[in-house]
């Protein structure tokens, strides 16, 4: 199976392949490094490159287990696993921030490696091995700081280590940087999706104000550090409280094996005459023999306690500090008048803790009794602290370094897990809610619910499906809720749209047949209202291609002009059958009566209007209005029965206007005989501006003749229908 083709694997495969590739690529520089002798580690190439590859998780482990197999050969090595861990943290922000995609950023990138690594890195090599100035490859630059700068052995190795960093950093950042562009677009992008670092998930993060994740992460690290700084005081104080127990029986040791070499009996012998006593000379060697077999005792001595103070038997040089001579007495130190009753009385004391003159003391006292079993001196080991402190310090950076690393790695294993199981279900079903309630609001903002906003609604339905979320926990839960709700919700908008279907299609019937009704009684209108229906869309259509009037001829309202335009002549109910269908010309009063028509026509759609009230479409209504009232007004203001002017008009009325004069010429009526299609559509071009719209005759004549010659063959097809 070829690397690159990814998609052939699974997500776990191919998780375990880059991570032991990355492991590969940050063991094998770093042990050529150290053969060859290179003055550089080169020892997270590999982190990086996961870092860019897969993210966080990954790398912290690409890093941490890279450290962990070093460490089988190099134990300390195990500790600054932390560095490699934070390395990989920076590397993952830094890469999501586009960091190493131009030069001026990668400098950036490098320096800041540099300073975890050589200077955290330096801090922790002092802190753990203690101070090693003008050692290791860093040692020509320390030396020159120090000498030529003038900077303190501190500051200059520090620094020293930091400016080697730089080189290696550089070093590994490009290289990393280079087999990732090497690395197929198709497999960066699979990657991704396997660690879940897609775009579309920022996209469900730019939803919230405040990211569930981001609330996760802060969560959690704020229990990791309430966590650790518990768990590392506790272990501290334990630690400490092991360390003196641990120096408290060297001491005791000391003292209890010291203590068979001297007699009891010849105590006050060796106070009055000093080295000139018989054996003395011999017994100092033993207690120093005993001294240098315990490293840790910084001084030992031996003292006869009485009122005026101490009164010296034995006491041991410590190095270059010489030890007081034998008789001197040797004041009380403030520190340890709390013992003193029970040191002049002979008895057992506990082991004492003091800071005074002679440092930072650890000090353990055994009584030297006499053959009649009186206690006439005590030897002491005294243990300096500083040596404890230093033990606490390592152990400390020790147990940090590894808490630190542990706890990363911890925290990125729960925030992916939170990532998968949480924050990613959540964004998705919020995505996808937030989709199917826009869709919703355009429906019921809509007058009617129309076929293409169904589909989007289904749409949506079925993408709610397709997340398929099975966390079996509440998570699971709300999304069975949402997807119950989802389906719930499209199958009762779809039973409300059926049923208003047939609700508007009973009204449209009960409407249009009245309408016929009406027009029926005029003998000469025959399929008047259809045709005029016909003409009224076939108008505003052109009128929508040609880019006119596109703020009000949107489908919708071409659709509500067809439904509107069969009741233009509903007024006509309340004129007389002897005017409508006289076969002459009208009186000038007959006129006036018919022209009643486009009032009459207002008066009921309008009373229909307040009388149905939410029953039916209310923008369908007043269309009809529209049109019933002003469709005999003229574009020069000569119509009636308002008698109003260009664009006053609305635009229904406009347009009916010229589909009603046209059919009425071109018609048979009991008056006149049908005009031609050219005279018809001469007297029409000629009342342009006068009588119609300009752009609504304008749009007309590029389709007129179309529709007269379908009119002439339906008007044929029914001749033939009745023979």
């Amino acid at each position: 199976m070829k690397f690159y083709e990814p998609e052939k694997r699974s997500n776990l495969q191919n998780a375990i392949i880059m991570i032991a590739v990355g492991i590969l690529l940050n063991i094998i520089p770093s042990q050529l490094a150290i053969y060859f002798e290179l003055p550089v580690f080169l020892d997270c190439t590999g982190t990086i490159l996961t870092a860019m590859l897969g993210g966080n998780l990954p790398a912290v482990i690409v890093g941490f287990t890279s450290n962990a197999i070093n460490g089988i050969k190099d134990p300390i090595t195990m500790y600054y696993g932390v560095i490699s861990i934070l390395i990989a943290a920076v590397a993952t922000f830094y890469y999501h921030k586009r960091f190493f995609t131009n030069i001026p950023r990668l400098f950036v990138v490098i320096f800041t490696f540099a300073l975890i690594g050589g200077g955290i890195g330096s801090l922790f090599t002092f802190f753990l091995y203690g101070f090693s100035f003008g050692e290791g490859i860093s040692a020509p630059f320390s030396i020159a700081f120090h000498e030529v700068m003038g900077w303190s052995k501190f500051s200059s190795q520090l620094l020293a280590d930091i400016v080697i960093d730089i080189f290696d950093k550089a070093a590994v950042v490009v290289l990393a940087v280079f087999l990732f562009r090497f690395f197929p677009r198709s497999y960066k992008n699979h990657m991704n999706k396997v660690f879940l670092r897609d775009s579309s998930n920022e996209g469900a993060n730019k939803i919230l104000k405040h990211s569930l994740l981001r609330k996760v992460v802060v969560m959690v690290i704020i229990a990791e550090v309430l966590l650790g700084t518990i768990a590392c005081a506790i272990s501290f104080f334990l630690y400490r409280a092991n360390s003196i127990n641990k120096f408290t029986s060297i001491a005791s040791g000391v003292t209890n094996v010291a203590a068979i070499a001297i007699n009891g009996d010849r105590v006050d012998e060796f106070i009055r005459e000093g080295r000139n006593a018989e054996g003395y000379d011999e017994i100092e060697q033993k207690l120093y023999g005993v001294k240098n077999s315990f490293p840790q005792t910084t001084y030992l001595y031996v003292y006869q306690i009485l009122p005026d103070g101490c009164h010296v038997v034995f006491d041991l040089a410590n190095g270059d500090e010489a030890g007081s001579a034998p008789g001197s007495v040797i004041e009380f130190d403030p520190s340890f008048e709390p013992m003193l009753p029970k040191l002049l009385a002979g008895e057992e004391i506990e082991p004492i803790i003091s800071d005074d003159q002679y440092g930072w003391l650890l000090t353990v006292y055994r009584p030297i009794k006499s053959s009649a079993g009186k206690t006439v001196a005590y030897i002491a080991a005294d243990i300096t602290m500083d040596e404890i402190l230093m033990d606490e310090s390592t152990f400390f950076i020790k147990m940090l370094s590894l808490f630190f690393g542990l706890s990363i790695i911890i925290m990125s294993v729960v925030i992916e897990l939170v990532k998968r199981g949480i924050v990613i279900p959540v964004n998705k079903m919020t995505r996808s809610a937030m989709k199917f309630a826009a869709t919703t609001s355009i429906i019921g903002a809509a007058d009617d619910i129309r076929d293409a906003n169904l589909n989007s609604l289904k749409a949506c339905v079925s993408r709610i499906d397709s997340l398929a979320i099975h966390t079996f926990d509440e998570i699971g839960h709300l999304y069975e809720s949402l997807q119950s709700m989802a389906g719930d919700t499209f199958n009762f908008i779809q039973q409300v749209q059926a049923q208003s279907r047939r609700i508007m299609n009973m009204q449209e019937i009960t409407i249009n047949e009245f309408a016929e009704m009406v027009e029926s009684r005029d003998k000469s209108t025959g399929n008047h209202i259809k045709k005029t229906a016909a003409y009224v869309e076939a108008i505003a259509v052109q009128l929508s291609r040609e880019g006119k009037f596109s703020n009000i001829l949107t489908p919708e309202y071409i659709h509500k002009l067809k439904r509107s335009a069969p009741l233009h002549d509903i007024g006509k109910i309340a004129v007389s059958d002897l005017i409508l269908n006289k076969p002459g010309k009208l009186t000038d009063e007959e006129y006036k009566i018919m022209q009643t028509h486009t009032t009459a026509g207002y008066e009921i759609l309008k009373n229909m209007e307040e009388q149905a009230g939410d029953t039916m479409d209310e923008d369908y209504l007043k269309e009809s209005i529209e049109m019933a009232y002003y469709h005999h007004e003229k574009w020069d203001g000569t119509g009636y029965p308002n008698h109003m002017k260009g664009e006053e008009i609305p635009l229904s009325a406009r347009i009916m206007a010229v589909a009603d004069v046209f059919d009425a010429l071109v018609a048979e009526r009991v008056y006149k005989k049908p005009f031609t299609y050219e005279k018809a559509m001469a007297i029409i071009t000629e009342g342009a501006g006068k009588h119609f719209d300009p752009v609504v005759v304008e749009a007309f004549k590029h389709i007129s003749e179309k529709l007269y010659n379908e009119r002439t063959r339906l008007d044929q097809s029914s001749q033939d229908s009745l023979i």
